[in-house]
């Protein structure tokens, strides 16, 4: 495109110069060899009123000298046989004696070539008897194209410079044109290798911005949906961490026998598998917004009692003491049912995988008006740095961790405006704090109620 936009000026610049330099440059040319047959003509008139008065050949031959042209010996006068006189001839003529007649005979000027180069200029002048004499001016050739060759040459310049700066110009302007396409075929490029990264600058005439504008927005469309996926899979194959948390523990109370050790070793592969699965999920993935429930709700405490059913069986069978509080009435969260349900599989799950047969553990839900709060509490060893905990990607570094159950709770948390954190729960142990907004915004008021609610738990 940049090659062909220069071509195009090229030669649009090369026919104007030559549609206007050639005639200017032939105007230039004839208005010198008007100048120059003007001044002869003038100088041809200078001798018109001595003729009028003598053509006594002696008189008229110091006239002659006396003219400018006389001097440069480029004047002739020929004057016609009157009478008993004969021909008188002033000066060397050039033009021929034909030429001479011609001109006594038509009456007007004339002008006939020279040999060895130049014109001579034939003026008529009428004498006093009704003759004609005939005065004959030399115009060399180089008086005709006096300046002709330097104005040639001006305008050839000018011609070029014209040509070079279209030039330029249409090569800055192709450029101007040329580069934002290439940013955007580079970025086409970057993204068909799977740089999903690639974005394009949005500048350039006004087509290729809307054109980086749509490129940027499908890229952006095709990260999320790419990270949608990503998560999709990794949050399910994390589902199935609470029904295998189930085989293990049962496969752990089968006793011995090669059936049992069988029954625990497929338990066990199937989970280092499904957590191979998990963290391929979160290594691919790249950071996108949290998958949401804004738009659809349930009742919280409704998910919680119904959860809790499937863990206090678990729970009676490894003596972990439940406590379940704040769920005796409806409390409506943006969050759908299956987010939610993850969530405390997730925070559950946790408790039953790194904490000790027997340790008890909590529930409790909180409404504070414009958030809800639900905590998971157990009296484990509690985890030694939270921060790092929180942070995605790690679960606290525990052994075995995929460091993806606190990123679903943060993510549900986070699709309301709401926030995660951890602390040292009232039983000794990890506390989980969910603050899920119902308003889309988070005041410290709801986290002035939560710390009251667990003071009061711990009286």
């Amino acid at each position: 495109m940049r090659w062909a936009l220069v071509k195009v000026c090229l030669a649009v610049t090369v026919m104007v110069v030559v549609a206007f330099a050639v005639p200017l440059g032939l105007v230039v040319q004839e208005m010198a060899s008007d100048r120059a047959f003007s001044n002869a003509e003038r100088q041809a008139a200078t001798i018109g009123p001595t003729l009028s008065i003598t053509t006594d050949p002696t008189q008229l031959r110091k006239a002659v000298e006396s003219t400018q042209m006389g001097a440069a010996r480029r004047m002739a006068v020929h004057i016609p046989a009157m009478g008993d006189s004969p021909n008188v001839d002033i000066g060397d003529g050039w033009a021929g004696e034909h030429a001479v007649a011609e001109t006594r005979r038509i009456g007007r000027a004339a002008t006939a070539p020279v040999a060895g180069g130049g014109s001579a200029l034939l003026q008529p002048i009428a004498l006093g008897s009704g003759d004609i004499a005939v005065v004959e001016i030399l115009v060399p050739e180089n008086e005709v194209s006096n300046g002709v060759a330097t104005a040639w040459v001006v305008l050839a310049g000018v011609g070029l410079a014209l040509i070079v700066g279209s030039v330029a110009v249409a090569d800055r302007l192709g450029a101007r044109l040329v580069r934002p396409a290439e940013r955007l075929a580079d970025a086409a490029h970057q993204l068909g290798e799977g740089r999903l990264g690639a974005r394009v600058p949005e500048k350039g005439p006004k087509e290729l911005r809307s054109a980086a504008v749509a490129f940027n927005a499908m890229a952006d469309q095709v990260m999320e949906l790419l990270a949608n996926e990503r998560e999709l899979a990794a949050d399910l194959s994390h589902r199935l961490r609470t029904p295998l948390t189930v085989l293990r523990l049962n496969a752990a109370s089968l006793g011995d026998g090669p059936a049992a050790e069988q029954t625990r070793a497929a338990v066990e592969q199937l989970e280092r598998e499904v957590d191979t699965i998990i963290r391929t999920a979160r290594e691919q993935r790249a950071p996108a917004s949290a998958t949401g429930g804004a738009g659809a709700g349930c009742d919280a405490s409704e998910v919680i009692r119904d959860r809790m059913d499937f863990w206090s069986a678990l729970a009676e069978d490894e003596g972990r003491e439940v406590r379940l509080a704040g769920v005796d009435r409806t409390v409506r969260i943006p969050v759908a049912r299956p987010e939610l349900a993850a969530a405390l599989d997730a925070m559950l799950g946790n408790v039953f995988r790194h904490t000790p047969e027997g340790t008890p553990f909590a529930v409790d839900v909180h409404d504070a008006g414009d958030a809800v709060i639900v905590l998971v509490s157990d009296a484990g060893g509690g985890i030694a740095d939270p921060d790092a905990a929180l942070r995605r990607g790690n679960d606290g570094g525990r052994d075995g961790s995929t460091g993806l159950g606190l990123d679903i709770v943060r993510r549900v948390a986070e699709s309301t405006g709401g926030d995660v954190r951890l602390g040292r729960s009232v039983l000794g142990g990890t506390e989980v704090r969910v603050w899920i907004s119902l308003d889309g915004r988070w005041r410290g008021d709801a986290a002035r109620a939560g710390r009251g609610r667990r003071k009061r738990r711990g009286n």
